[in-house]
């Protein structure tokens, strides 16, 4: 079952415009070939400007119970996600957008040094959930700044997991900060008067209707409105209200 944050991302992701330059595939290819072997890993590859995923299935695999392709025509790799409890998943899914969001705010060679760490629940072969440890990379951007390469890795976690609840985290591996999921930060990707105004083109309020309620002028609501898109990464307002919804940045 697809919930609403993997829709949300699916449109944030595959929506990108991209750069004239030659595909890193081949080179990203081998890196995802190279963690399945070294670390007995399921590594997914997933080429988001060609909406295509390379899967990669080490000895977790197998011990897994995993029958899973070598090439889909998605970058989701549903065969694995139909394992994955559904909260879990949800939470999975609304963890990689605020970390898709955080790195579009930093210049290339800055977004290598981050990744998603988490502990999720997927059914092995005997169909009982157990943890496995997944970690997402983008591990290429375009000259124009898109996110282009995705790698995602399944293994088993390298210690006993006491919780059976999901946890995700964003992890620096140059300096070894860790980011738990901030609902300040999330809180303050827009300001009062943006949420504002997003409150009202929810409701459908036209931006004449918006100027009127705040006592300001139309070009102030447009500027807001051009702000709003810009900090979240979109570029209408309806896939603006759907990130809003998502990690909840209208709530009071």
């Amino acid at each position: 079952m697809v919930n609403i944050n993997q829709n949300i991302l699916n449109d944030t992701l595959l929506t990108q415009s991209f750069s004239q330059q030659d595909s890193p595939l081949a080179q990203c290819q081998l890196v995802a070939k190279m963690y399945a072997g070294i670390e007995n890993a399921v590594a997914v590859l997933s080429d988001l400007k060609a909406n295509r995923s390379y899967i990669y299935s080490g000895g977790v695999g197998t011990a897994m119970g995993l029958d899973i392709g070598t090439e889909i025509d998605s970058i989701w790799e549903e065969g694995l996600f139909s394992r994955i409890r559904p909260d879990d998943l949800e939470a999975k899914h609304a963890m990689e957008l605020q970390f898709f969001h955080m790195l579009k705010d930093l210049p290339n060679h800055e977004r290598y040094d981050y990744y998603v760490n988490s502990i999720l629940h997927m059914r092995n072969a005997q169909d009982e959930y157990v943890p496995v440890q997944h970690r997402m990379f983008y591990i290429r951007s375009a000259d124009n700044g898109s996110v282009w390469m995705a790698l995602c890795l399944y293994n088993f976690p390298p210690q006993q997991v006491e919780s059976d609840n999901y946890f995700g985290r964003i992890v620096n591996s140059r300096t070894g900060k860790i980011m738990l999921p901030d609902r300040q930060q999330v809180n303050d990707i827009l300001s009062e008067r943006e949420k504002e105004v997003l409150r009202m083109i929810k409701t459908g309020s036209s931006s004449k209707e918006i100027a009127a309620r705040f006592s300001i002028s139309v070009y102030t609501v447009n500027r807001h409105r051009q702000n709003i898109l810009q900090k979240l990464h979109v570029n209408n307002s309806m896939a603006a209200l759907r990130i809003a919804d998502a990690i909840h940045l209208l709530e009071n």
